[in-house]
């Protein structure tokens, strides 16, 4: 695995979380448009009470992959919770246990956060991301998904 690193995202690593965000679509099938997003990631992310938190995973000085999240409020738990938006690593180096990291760090931040869990969602199709967070010990709940303009 060599050296490994999860950390919050610097300021200067934005457009590398960019290009991530675009091969994550990529690999979604799904369009992206690059345009305007470094200022408005940085607004959500270094305003001093940020609407999103990002961390990425350096792998021998690269970055190799990020996931972000929002802290969010159930009604009917009646307590906060994380959403995770994104996770995403280069396909070189899947399978390695970087994910594993990145999700260790994500339930750390929830417990610091008094977050009673996290909750995200993926693609029915995305077979590999689905068997890598079963072994997380993660359980899915069918949902359909809205989206209103």
């Amino acid at each position: 695995m060599g050296s490994v690193n999860v950390r919050p995202v610097r300021n200067e690593e934005i457009e590398m979380v960019i290009e991530l965000c675009a091969m994550h679509a990529a690999y979604e099938k799904s369009e992206y448009d690059k345009t305007g997003k470094a200022s408005k990631l940085r607004r959500a992310i270094f305003h001093p009470s940020p609407s999103l938190f990002c961390f990425i995973v350096e792998q021998n000085g690269g970055i190799a992959g990020y996931a972000t999240v929002t802290k969010e409020f159930s009604t009917w738990d009646a307590e906060y919770y994380l959403h995770m938006d994104c996770l995403y690593l280069l396909e070189s180096t899947r399978g390695a246990g970087l994910g594993s990291l990145l999700m260790k760090k994500l339930k750390e931040f929830a417990v610091l956060h008094s977050c009673s869990h996290i909750q995200w969602q993926t693609p029915v199709d995305n077979f590999s991301g689905i068997q890598f967070y079963e072994k997380q010990g993660a359980v899915s709940k069918d949902k359909k998904r809205f989206y209103l303009a």
